[in-house]
Order: structure tokens, then C-alpha cells, then sequence
């Protein structure tokens, strides 16, 4: 026992370990740590020639007093202007694209890398008394700001600005807007979207842009000598204290530059590397609740709430008609209740829809009607359509029932009535009980309920489903398909689902929408497109074999070549796709006879088990690719394996055409 213990501890031991230490070269190490050096003599200097014993006396002086108690004030507005402005300044550089951008970008950047004295000078020519704005300013308003505190507040805004709008774009940039865009269509206007969703997420950027615009204003020093002067109880911040002290008081000089290196020493330490984008490690949150066992009670509410008041409805029923133009380009007509599954290969245009219908992409445009309504030329906030993308989106700072109550409250539902709405649709979709929970505190089938739940209580009328599956487990998978497919019974609009998967096409949908290239290529009932698949993708994703080819007199030309012998006539020239069942392939290891009229000589490529049975990929010199499916008794009895030589046949009457 004690052997295994070692063991186990030894094992532990190397899994903390994350990389071996890596000794640097000489010739990199020596610059560098010259460069610490460098930087460090001047910090240890003042450290070494602070008089300690008097360090009280210089920092309680009256003189330094008065200039640090101006420079807080002084600070302090800068850092409210560089909010007001700043703020918005970068949101714009991070979320819209126009002409000038760069040079926008420039014009921020600029303070940061300008001399602050020729700063101070451009200063004076904008807002001095002889500048381009000073004698408006002087004249209209009686504003002075030369010579004056508020000068001193221009200059430290213009010089630590810049520090704010970087930090902050930065972390608006690494937001997804997926967070966005989903709170827009929940029907939150864009202030709305802002105030909820994007500042908080990005707080930690905005915290340390913040800290480090007060930090920077704090030590102003060239652009407000150069701008507002050197006045007593007026512009003498605590940086123009310390130039005065040492040409008559250096020791108190020191005492007073060691406070400001502690203040900004402090701001860097405790932003700890955020405006860096360096990674910050959070206290862990608590683990996942599992997702409950298939015998456990996840009772859902379908006909009364938590309190015992009906659930909450938005009656009525919207028929959905859409024509869009642009990347897609086709016409979708549904009455209430109808689920439309959109299926289609990557790049067919299946996202691209959806965020048509939302209004949120310029790539196309929808002319939508949803019932009498014609919302084409609202915007997406007040459209009413519901969007859940593949990963949810769920705002992580806001619980589950936050979350759920976020789109009533976006059209004014007080909140005590929303979160009781909210807990409603929890409770029908059996997560109420993490009503509580934030969303790194839930595992992807419960958050994929939960955003199920918001979509729903934001009462749409038009509900789109981006691959709301495909992050889950098989098992979690079938149980939210059965939820999903329990509320979609009873909406009252129509709901689009992109998918990739055929079981979710066949049980959720009413129709199949197959895209391709943007264009509408099949639109049937899941039955019809099962049977004759107009897509060879298609065709694959359910399970068959798909060949397109040319009709001729004696069967069907193989678009890859080869002849392919069938039942059924097409007029001669015609395109068609030839859907062959696995199960309809027969595998033999000698060449077979009788009745089959298709028969080829293949090399078994792959095999892959399929519930009980196993799919065979054959590949052939003379024919495409074929996939057989067959018992594992059968394979066994064959003795096939990875590079075994077969032959395959087909019957012509297993043969169907889709005329394309």
C-alpha cells in the first residue's frame, strides 16, 4: 500500500509540473538583465535617499498638502472626462467601421507618444486665449482655461485619455458579439444592450483603463506647466510641487516622489497585468451541477407556474413570410406552429439566413412579415424574433432566472413580474431549481435549457435556433431535443432550426430547408427529403449513398465516372442523383452471380460501428465510393478488414433517382 502511495504521489507531482525550467543564453540574459537594472537604479534611489525619519513632516507640509489634495481633484475630473468620452470613443473603434478609422486611432494614440511640453503648446493654440476655441469660449460661456484648475483638468485629461480608450477596445474587441447581438433580439435597444451586457463583461478591461488614466493623470506634469502654469492652490498639482522642492527642498522632493511611486506602484500591482491582456486567474466557481439521470424527477410545469398562475403566454399566431435577396436568395412561407429544420453543407448560407431574418448581417436582406406585421424595416430589437446561437450566449454575469427574465425586462415587464415569468419557463424546462446559478455554474444541457427558456419568455414571434444541439452529449442531446420538441408543439410562431444532424431534421421539423450556395435547393416534409434527397450532402448526412449523374438510354452516367444500372427511365440527358440504402449493398469476397446488374471490385477503407450493425466505406477503381451496412456476424463471416479485397453489388431496383 505504502509502494502505491509513493507511486501515486510521484505521478502527481510530474502532472503539476507544467514545463521543464529553460536556461536562457548568455547573450539574451546579460541585455535583459541590464534592462532590470536599468529600470530599477533610479526606484532604489529614491528608496536609499529618503530621509525615513522626516518623511512625515515633508508629506504633512501645507505646501504639499494643498498640491495633493488639488491633485486628487484634478485627477479625479480627468478621469470622469476620460469616461464620458473615452468610453464611447472606443466602443465606436472596436464596433463600427468607417472611413478614417485609422486615423482615428491615431489621434488617440497620439498624446501617448507626443512630448507632453509640445502637448501643453497644442494645448494653448486649441483653448487659449488666442487659441482656435479660447475666445468663443471666453466669450459665450465666460470660460478661461489657461491659468486656471480647469486647465489643469484639460491637460491631464489629454495626456491619460489615451490609456482608457486602449484598454478598453481592446477588451471590447476580445468580446464576442454573439452576447450582443443575442440581447438585441431578446428586444433590448442597443443603450440597453451597452449598459447590461457590454460594460459589465468588459469591466475588467474598463477597471484598468480607468485605474491607469487616474494613475497617469495623477503624474501630469509637462502639458499642465505648459498649459495652465504653475499656480499655488490652482494648477500646482503634486508633480509641480516636487520641481519646485528641489531647487530649494530636494530632501522633501524625495519624500514626496516616493508617494507617487508607491500610488502608481500600487496601481500596477493591483491591476496585476489586466491592461496587458495577460490571463487572471479567478477563484474557481463551484462545480456543474450534472446533468440529472434519465430516472430522476425533472418534472416541468405545463400548466401552472411556481406560484400557481397560469404560465405566460403571448397569445396569438404569426405566419411567417420572408423573401431574401442578396448572398441567399430564396422565398419561405410558413403558417404558426411550423418547425422548419435548415439543413445544408458549410457555407450554404444557413447562418447567414438566420441573421437576415434578425436584420443583422448586410450580406442579405430580409423582407420580413410575421403575421400582419411587416418588421423589415425595424430594427432588430424590436422585430420580436428570438435568436439562440450554438453556444447559448448566456450572459455570464447574470443567474439562470436573470438571464430568462433579461428579454421581458428589455419591453418593460416590471421586475418582480418578470422574474415570476422567468422562473415559469424554468420550471417547464426542468432547470428551476438553478434558477440561482450563474452560467459557468451549469453544465451544457442545462444551459442550453436555460437559453431555450429566455428565448421562449421574450415571447417571439419568430423563433431561430442556430445548432442549439451540438455541443452535447448524446444522452444530454436526446433529452433537450424531447424538451424542445414538447414547447415547440405549442408556439405560437414559426421556428427555424440550423442543424446537422438527421435525427433532429426528422423529429423536430415539419419541412427541411436544404441550402446550397444560398439558394433554396429542397423545402419538403422530412419524409420526402429522406425518400429522394435533392443534395448528395444530404443524401450523406442521412445515411446514403448519393451518386449524381446523367440519364442515358442504358441507365445513368456517373458524373465520376462509370455506369450505373437502374429500374427506373429519366428522359435521356437528364440530371439526376442516384440514392443507393447502405443496406441495400451487398459485400461478397468473390465476385457474385445471379441477378445483381451493378457489380464492382473494391478495398474495404474503413469500418465503423452503428448501433448493432457496422458501415462498410469501399472504394473502387471503377465506381465511386460506396458505403455498405451489414451485421458483425456477416463481417466476421466474410473476414473483413481495413485493405481487404471485395466485390459489391447493387440490384437496379434498389436504385433510386432524383431528377435534379
Amino acid at each position: 500500500m505504502s509502494r502505491l502511495r509513493s507511486r501515486t504521489g510521484t505521478r502527481s507531482g510530474v502532472g503539476v509540473r507544467t514545463r521543464a525550467r529553460t536556461r536562457p543564453p548568455l547573450a539574451l540574459a546579460l541585455p535583459a538583465l541590464l534592462a532590470v537594472a536599468f529600470l530599477l537604479l533610479p526606484l532604489i534611489g529614491i528608496l536609499v535617499r529618503t530621509q525615513w525619519g522626516e518623511l512625515g513632516d515633508h508629506l504633512t507640509s501645507p505646501g504639499v498638502v494643498e498640491a495633493l489634495k488639488l491633485s486628487l481633484l484634478v485627477s479625479m475630473w480627468a478621469l470622469g472626462l476620460s469616461l464620458f468620452l473615452g468610453v464611447p470613443l472606443a466602443w465606436l473603434l472596436a464596433r463600427v467601421e468607417f472611413k478614417g478609422k485609422a486615423l482615428v486611432r491615431s489621434l488617440v494614440l497620439l498624446p501617448m507618444v507626443l512630448p507632453p511640453t509640445v502637448g501643453g503648446v497644442a494645448l494653448l493654440l486649441g483653448f487659449g486665449r488666442r487659441g482656435l476655441l479660447g475666445p468663443w469660449l471666453e466669450d459665450t460661456f465666460g470660460i478661461t482655461l489657461p491659468f486656471h484648475t480647469s486647465g489643469a483638468v484639460v491637460a491631464a485629461t489629454f495626456v491619460a485619455m489615451p490609456f482608457l480608450v486602449i484598454s478598453l477596445e481592446g477588451a471590447l474587441g476580445g468580446l464576442k458579439q454573439s452576447y450582443e447581438e443575442t440581447a438585441a433580439s431578446l428586444g433590448a435597444s442597443p443603450v440597453r444592450v451597452f449598459f447590461t451586457v457590454t460594460l459589465p463583461m468588459v469591466a475588467p478591461g474598463l477597471i484598468a483603463g480607468a485605474a491607469l488614466t487616474w494613475a497617469r493623470a495623477l503624474g501630469e506634469f509637462g502639458a499642465t506647466i505648459t498649459f495652465a502654469g504653475n499656480l499655488p492652490g490652482t494648477t500646482q498639482t503634486l508633480p509641480l510641487q516636487v520641481y519646485l522642492l528641489l531647487q530649494d527642498r530636494p530632501e522633501a522632493a524625495t519624500s514626496v516622489s516616493l508617494l507617487l511611486l508607491a500610488i502608481a506602484m500600487g496601481v500596477l500591482i493591483a491591476l496585476r497585468g489586466r491592461w496587458t491582456g495577460t490571463p487572471v486567474a479567478h477563484e474557481a466557481a463551484p462545480a456543474p451541477v450534472p446533468e440529472e439521470p434519465p430516472g430522476a424527477d425533472t418534472r416541468t410545469a405545463t400548466t401552472t407556474d411556481v406560484d400557481g398562475v397560469a404560465p405566460p403566454h403571448d397569445s396569438g399566431s404569426w405566419p411567417l413570410h420572408a423573401t431574401v435577396t442578396g448572398f441567399n436568395e430564396l422565398t419561405l412561407d410558413a403558417e404558426p406552429g411550423t418547425t422548419i429544420a435548415v439543413v445544408g453543407e458549410n457555407g450554404a448560407g444557413k447562418t447567414t439566413l438566420l441573421r437576415a431574418l434578425l436584420g443583422l448581417t448586410p450580406r442579405a436582406h430580409a423582407a420580413l412579415r410575421l403575421g400582419d406585421t411587416d418588421v423589415t424595416a425595424l430594427p432588430p430589437h424590436r422585430r420580436q424574433v428570438a435568436w439562440v446561437p450554438q453556444d447559448g450566449a448566456l450572459f455570464p454575469h447574470l443567474t439562470a432566472v436573470a438571464n430568462t427574465a433579461y428579454g421581458l425586462r428589455a419591453r418593460g415587464v416590471p421586475r418582480a413580474r418578470a422574474r415570476r415569468e422567468a422562473l415559469t419557463w424554468l420550471d417547464r424546462l426542468g432547470v428551476l431549481h438553478l434558477a440561482d446559478r450563474r452560467p459557468a455554474q451549469l453544465s451544457g444541457g442545462q444551459a442550453q435549457r436555460v437559453a431555450l427558456a429566455r428565448a421562449l419568455a421574450a415571447r417571439p414571434r419568430l423563433l431561430l435556433l442556430d445548432e442549439p444541439l451540438a455541443a452535447l452529449d448524446q444522452t444530454t442531446r436526446a433529452r433537450v431535443r424531447h424538451t424542445l420538441r414538447t414547447h415547440l408543439a405549442g408556439f405560437g410562431g414559426v421556428c427555424l432550426i440550423v442543424t446537422h444532424d438527421p435525427v433532429e431534421a426528422v423529429s423536430l421539423a415539419d419541412r427541411v430547408l436544404v441550402l446550397a450556395d444560398g439558394r433554396a435547393l429542397q423545402d419538403a416534409p422530412p419524409a420526402e427529403v429522406t425518400r429522394h434527397p435533392r443534395s448528395p450532402w444530404v443524401a450523406r448526412m442521412l445515411g446514403r449513398n448519393a451518386w449524381p449523374g446523367t440519364a442515358s438510354a442504358d441507365g445513368l452516367g456517373l458524373a465520376a465516372g462509370g455506369r450505373l444500372v437502374v429500374a427506373e427511365t429519366l428522359p435521356e440527358g437528364a440530371k439526376a442523383l442516384a440514392i443507393i440504402a447502405p443496406e441495400a449493398v451487398s459485400v461478397h469476397r468473390d465476385r457474385p452471380g445471379g441477378s445483381p446488374r451493378n457489380v464492382w471490385p473494391g478495398t474495404v477503407r474503413e469500418i465503423t460501428a452503428v448501433g448493432s450493425r457496422l458501415r462498410v466505406l469501399i472504394a473502387s477503381e471503377t465506381a465511386p465510393d460506396l458505403v455498405a451496412e451489414i451485421t458483425p456476424d456477416a463481417a466476421a463471416e466474410l473476414g473483413l478488414v481495413d485493405g481487404a479485397a471485395v466485390w459489391t453489388s447493387v440490384k437496379a431496383t434498389e436504385v433510386t433517382l432524383v431528377q435534379l
